[in-house]
């Protein structure tokens, strides 16, 4: 028997059930940071008390898996990671007794009126309690073995909210500093969009790019470094972030019977427009922002929907003197920005010089070998 609309219904009840399972698994995560930070200010203050020592954390890790083997997480070396969570986040004692009596009970983190916390302290405080919440135990114990400043640990906390990254991909970001290159780059973004948009587009964009994932020998041809950027395209488009979607290479366009070949195009899911990428061996030529121009111009009559957003052009080269960068910039009416890109992590002079050459090495073996 066929029921109208019935397939309508079932996308609906299973984007419901989908929604349904993404909240309650958020709950769950919330209330076991809580539970983590709770018993991290319980042992904290006990080891200050009492003067207890590694000794009875260890203790305490043995009992729970013998009193209760199905519970997982409480190792002893999980419970110093607890203690260090209270100690990075409690900020005081008053905070701990007072956030924590007023929480219990609570089935969601966050439901306290911040109102209540008349001092700044207790407020931030709330706050970041929140946010922690929010992302799983393993990224926040990364966060804090790689991360001291905690302006910085709260930034990469919104990037994980809002991007969804895995472990592995936030140990990548922090290695590649991207706190560091994040919304980076040399544009006319706030001359050629709204205010808005501008934020948004500057916020996709950074300098530089770290293609450290792509080899490729030197010297090299745009053409080549295009190559190995499609063929690696997942780690690309993870480098370039959250929103970015592949349209085609070499993507062509014919302007008055002439064709012209666009190196990479992309469409941002988000800012809701395409991102023309030029890709540029050696350093930064003005004559390359005149070029992106045309092909921002041409996508935008020939590609672009009504709905869509002007076309952004992104060009990335080795190295760029940023006053000439700007200087290029000055009148063109397409919003265009210009990074540079890194092939690999350059190593300090100093360091670079202190390394062994080849023969040093094989000499130390030889007079190693020897004795």
């Amino acid at each position: 028997m066929e029921i109208k609309n019935y397939s309508a219904l079932l996308s609906e009840v299973k984007t419901r059930i989908h929604s349904a399972q993404i909240k309650a698994a958020l709950s769950a995560n919330a209330e076991m940071i809580l539970l983590y930070w709770d018993i991290g200010r319980i042992l904290n203050r006990l080891q200050e008390e009492q003067g207890w020592g590694a000794a009875v954390t260890a203790r305490l890790a043995n009992d729970i898996r013998n009193e209760l083997p199905d519970v997982k997480g409480f190792s002893e070396r999980n419970l110093k990671f607890m203690i260090q969570f209270y100690n990075e986040y409690g900020l005081d004692k008053t905070i701990g007794k007072r956030a924590v009596s007023q929480l219990q009970g609570s089935t969601s983190i966050g439901k306290q009126p911040v109102s209540q916390l008349k001092n700044t302290d207790h407020v931030k405080a709330e706050l970041m309690k929140q946010r922690v919440s929010q992302i799983p135990w393993g990224h926040n114990i990364l966060l804090m073995q790689k991360i001291k400043d905690k302006e910085i640990r709260s930034w990469y906390i919104g990037q994980i909210i809002v991007n969804g990254w895995s472990r592995d991909i936030l140990s990548l970001m922090i290695k590649n500093n991207l706190h560091l290159r994040q919304g980076e780059t040399t544009n006319n973004f706030s001359k050629t969009l709204p205010d808005q948009q501008s934020d948004l587009i500057k916020e996709t964009q950074k300098d530089p790019y770290i293609f450290d994932f792509i080899t490729i020998a030197q010297p090299f041809t745009e053409r080549e470094l295009e190559t190995e950027l499609v063929k690696h395209v997942e780690k690309f488009l993870l480098e370039l972030g959250a929103g970015f979607a592949f349209v085609g290479r070499q993507y062509k366009l014919t302007v008055s019977d002439q064709d012209f070949y666009l190196d990479l195009l992309f469409y941002h899911l988000k800012a809701r427009c395409f991102i023309v990428i030029e890709l540029k061996r050696g350093d930064f030529k003005p004559e390359y922002a005149g070029k992106i121009n045309f092909y921002c111009s041409a996508v935008d009559d020939l590609i672009k929907h009504p709905a869509d957003k002007p076309t952004i052009g992104l060009i990335l080269c080795q190295t760029k003197d940023k006053v000439m960068a700007e200087y290029a910039l000055r009148g063109m009416d397409k919003p265009i920005g210009i990074s540079e890109f890194e092939l690999t992590r350059s190593l300090p002079e100093n360091l670079l010089s202190s390394l062994p050459t080849i023969e040093e090495i094989e000499n130390e073996l030889r007079n190693n070998g020897a004795e």
